[in-house]
């Protein structure tokens, strides 16, 4: 759909940072949705997904009150891709449609943004007017998903790791780089992109 500002897309692997670099973006006035939040409450509250939902993974998905078991479905998932591939067509979809609603409800801002892991891996980032990634070396993104994520052992951080795309080939594809290594301050950073995108 067309819009009379542009749509930035702003994504990179788990502990980058760029839900941190999105508040920025956020304490700017621009308007951010957060496609894997919003991914998880469609998951639990959107009645079709939920159909579906239950048709791939049965009722054993499903806590006592009806919400999806997320932690069961990860588990099942993580070593099967076809599994994750029929996962991600269900929520993909219903994700883009939310995104597709809440475009159109903003108006008079240079641009919006548009945060999720996977904006290049699911291919929507070509919809999208611009690109920017966040990076961060492996150690310390390691480091910062243990400090977040209290249950995960380092050995599951490294495995999710390696199975996300590289940081090389989404840079790739990237307009902008963050670099959110604790040695380049990133407001700078965010500052000079957001100068330039409002031009």
């Amino acid at each position: 759909m067309s819009a009379e500002f542009r749509q930035v897309g702003v994504t990179g692997g788990i502990g980058a940072g760029k839900s941190t670099v999105c508040k920025v973006f956020s304490l700017l006035g621009i308007p951010v949705y957060d496609a894997d939040r919003r991914a998880r409450e469609l998951m639990s509250g959107d009645r079709i997904v939920l159909e579906k939902l239950r048709n791939l993974f049965g009722d054993r998905a499903f806590l006592a009150d009806g919400r999806p078991d997320r932690t069961y479905i990860a588990s099942v998932v993580f070593s099967d891709s076809v599994l994750l591939d029929q996962l991600n067509s269900i929520v993909h979809p219903a994700v883009g449609k939310d995104y597709v609603a809440w475009l159109s409800m903003q108006q008079g801002v240079p641009y919006v943004i548009k945060e999720a892991a996977l904006l290049i891996e699911s291919g929507s980032y070509r919809q999208l007017q611009v690109l920017i990634t966040v990076t961060a070396p492996q150690e310390e993104r390691i480091r910062r998903v243990l400090l977040r994520d209290g249950h995960r052992s380092p050995a599951q951080v490294r495995d999710i790791l390696a199975r996300q795309m590289p940081e090389a080939e989404k840079t790739a594809v990237s307009d902008f780089i963050i670099r959110n290594d604790n040695q380049s301050l990133i407001l700078p950073q965010i500052l000079k992109i957001h100068a330039n995108l409002i031009r």
